[in-house]
């Protein structure tokens, strides 16, 4: 028997339309565009940073975007190598590492004009520490082991001084992230720490710290660090459209400015893969890459 009435076929063309309409929902709920950062500041700053810069991103990209906070930096490089995020904030070693770890699929899109001459600052409340040489015997604090301006950096530079954190320093502490490094020294937890030029100027400007007590006794030359990461598996018209969205930020519009302030650039510009290599020799050299 058929049920071929013109009733019937229009609840059946109702259901039909019904579920094409649910599939499309469902469809637009999982098109979400995912980014992380290595969680080198407090979880909170990390939000606060990332907000406007998503819901910029939304409008660019024409899909819901998620920042998704990440535990550690393991965890940043592993998210992306295995997809499970389309973009990661990345440092410079980082970037090395989840190179490795993907086995060359990945691609560094953007980073801030800042991050072509990056540079690492030691500080001190000890008004005997004024130089590298005084760190002898005393107890420093670095940031996450695979920080590239809280670790990586800082130890080349120590070594290249005839240094070694673990055969000179009384003992080598790691406080997990920059603005943490600045507390532990302020308190007086460590003898001196090692950071992120950044950071530091960004506590300074916010009278975060008492300069008076807390010095800077050396600061690193220059070096590349921080980049936007994707997987090499993205569309090259996706690739291009999301640096396209961070080079048209623009501090001349309330919305560029807001954006740029919050991740301390005065612009994005392109960079590659190969701008990273003296990094890679860098983390070799102090055996943090085997």
């Amino acid at each position: 028997m058929t049920c071929s009435s013109p009733s019937t076929r229009t609840l059946i063309k109702a259901a039909l339309a019904s579920a094409a309409v649910a599939l499309a929902g469902l469809a637009q709920a999982q098109a979400v565009f995912k980014i992380t950062a290595i969680p080198d500041e407090s979880p909170t700053e990390l939000a606060r940073k990332a907000a406007p810069l998503v819901k910029y991103l939304e409008h660019k990209l024409g899909t819901k975007v998620e920042f998704t906070p990440v535990s550690d930096y393991a965890a940043a490089v592993e998210a992306l190598a295995n997809k499970q995020v389309d973009m990661a904030w990345y440092g410079g070693f980082t970037f090395v590492q989840a190179s490795i770890r993907s086995g060359g699929k990945v691609v560094p899109l953007v980073q801030r004009e800042e991050d072509e001459k990056f540079r690492s600052v030691f500080i001190s409340a000890d008004p005997a520490i004024r130089a590298l040489a005084d760190l002898k015997g005393k107890t420093v604090s670095f940031g996450s082991q695979s920080s590239t301006s809280g670790h990586l950096m800082p130890r080349s530079y120590l070594l290249q001084a005839q240094i070694d954190p673990d055969k000179d320093f009384k003992r080598v502490a790691y406080s997990g992230a920059h603005d943490a490094t600045i507390a532990a020294v302020a308190s007086g937890k460590v003898d001196a720490g090692a950071l992120n030029i950044s950071v530091w100027e960004k506590f300074m400007a916010d009278k975060k710290v008492d300069t008076g007590k807390v010095k800077v006794i050396f600061t690193t030359p220059a070096y590349f660090d921080y980049n936007w990461t994707v997987h090499s598996d993205m569309p090259v018209a996706q690739r291009e459209k999301l640096t396209k969205a961070f080079l048209d930020l623009n501090r001349n519009t309330p919305e560029g400015k807001e954006i740029l302030d919050l991740q301390r650039a005065t612009r994005f510009i392109p960079t590659q893969a190969s701008n990273y290599k003296g990094i890679e020799t860098a983390a070799r050299s102090a055996g943090l890459i085997k």
